[in-house]
């Protein structure tokens, strides 16, 4: 059974990552404290915990807050995914061991019966959750913060990608789940170059999926105009 400690760590990278909690959202130590019936010393441990991992900012006298997104955050996001993701392909195929493998396996079947359900907060988790265990496969201490890193900000900006509106959104979400399969049978037969190239194949995808959240279709402006013949404006005329 979970201490309330561990409740509270696990609840906040969640509610972190699926945007339960906003981008620079102040986070109470009170209110945490008696929701989860811990004093603050442990809340403030995991506040540390979190700020190390980089899901939180802790900055004196102003308390622990949702690490933020803004535009120096996305383009630097932008910039450097694709090359870390690639070596960390690159390095899991190198150095995976079989029950890391075995966890990537457990996970994909997770998020594959949450696409089923369409169940979206259990997607973003279960996806964030597989890339982080080929993170841990790569074991380089150097990238594997950088990733962490990499993934919050993936989940946070890539929600909308599993909750698709549209038929062509589902089969995009199909092909991001297919990559998936793919990402572990070639790890499983130590292809480096099938691995890196579904990196940027998986990351073009990916990138095709955020951009439309980032910048998407204008709404044009009679559609937000739309008053009926006797409307208030007529009366007064």
């Amino acid at each position: 059974m979970k201490s309330g400690k561990s409740n509270l760590y696990e609840d906040l990278k969640r509610q972190i990552l699926t945007m339960e909690l906003d981008p620079g959202e102040a986070l109470d130590e009170v209110v945490l404290s008696e929701r989860y019936g811990l004093s603050r010393t442990p809340v403030r441990e995991v506040f540390r915990r979190l700020a190390g991992e980089g899901y939180i900012d802790i900055q004196e006298n102003r308390g622990a807050r949702v690490i933020p997104m803004n535009y120096a955050t996305l383009r630097n996001f932008f910039l450097v995914a694709p090359m870390i993701y690639a070596a960390i392909g690159r390095l899991a195929v190198q150095n995976f061991k079989p029950h890391q493998l075995t966890d990537l396996k457990k996970t994909q079947r997770r998020f594959r019966k949450a696409t089923t359900s369409k169940d979206a907060l259990s997607m973003v988790v279960e996806n964030n959750r597989f890339h982080a265990i080929m993170g841990e496969m790569a074991g380089n201490q150097y990238l594997e913060p950088s990733l962490e890193r990499l993934l919050i900000d993936h989940a946070r900006i890539g929600n909308t990608f599993f909750r698709p509106q549209n038929r062509d959104m589902e089969k995009r979400l199909e092909q991001s789940a297919g990559h998936h399969d793919a990402f572990i049978e070639a790890i499983e037969r130590c292809d480096e170059s099938a691995v890196v190239d579904l990196v940027f194949e998986h990351w073009e995808l990916s990138r095709e999926n955020m951009e439309m959240f980032i910048a998407p279709q204008g709404i044009k402006a009679d559609a937000l105009v739309d008053l009926p013949r006797n409307s208030h404006l007529e009366k007064l005329s």
